[in-house]
């Protein structure tokens, strides 16, 4: 009951944030817009926070619209090329971006040649989610909370592995941050998104 009734707290705060977004693609296309299948671009792998959040919009602005959205995944680089793809679609409305602070803030700063402008190639439209960053570890990890956690990261630290969803991701900042904190540095293991890395670590890999 507590997972359906945050779910629904969820779909309700995105309808309020649909809303807006419908009204600027109303201002800025013309009356007959949409007039076929809009592509949405997850930059991220299926299953993760940024995939979820992206087909629960698409679901939301199919039924609001009346066409069909499209969820594409384009997972890779900690999101730049799934948002590289998008800077390149045509300016018409029907191919839009799932960003977040990785993609439209934070990879500036680790890809030099990135090949697009957060600023000058996209327009934001609406906010619509925003969760906290965890810290997992495998079951069979001898720690119980935070405070374990960094005793054992500060004991072990050469031989931790660190999964992210790439260089430049909000996953990858985090991990920079905490080791930092904490003082440590672990091999970082970047993936194409956070479910991969939750799924290796379900099948007892060790990253």
């Amino acid at each position: 009951m507590a997972v359906r009734t945050c779910f629904q707290a969820v779909r309700q705060r995105m309808a309020a944030a649909l809303v807006l977004m419908l009204a600027a693609v109303s201002l800025g296309q013309a009356q007959e817009y949409p007039a076929r299948t809009i592509t949405m671009i997850v930059p991220f792998a299926a299953g993760g926070p940024a995939d979820i959040t992206g087909r629960i919009v698409a679901d939301l602005l199919s039924r609001h619209l009346g066409q069909s959205v499209v969820v594409e995944n384009v997972g890779g680089a900690g999101g730049t090329i799934g948002a590289l793809r998008a800077a390149r679609a045509a300016s018409d409305g029907y191919t839009i971006l799932s960003g977040h602070l990785g993609t439209n803030a934070l990879v500036p700063a680790f890809y030099p040649d990135l090949g697009y402008d957060p600023q000058k190639d996209f327009a934001p439209v609406g906010l619509t989610a925003e969760y906290p960053e965890l810290l997992v570890v495998r079951k069979d990890l001898p720690a119980n909370n935070l405070r374990e956690f960094v005793a054992y990261a500060r004991a072990n630290a050469g031989k931790l592995n660190v999964g992210h969803a790439g260089l430049g991701s909000v996953s990858y900042i985090g991990c920079l941050l905490l080791d930092a904190a904490i003082g440590i540095k672990p091999t970082l293991v970047p993936f194409t998104g956070t479910a991969p890395v939750l799924t290796a670590m379900l099948r007892g890999h060790r990253l």
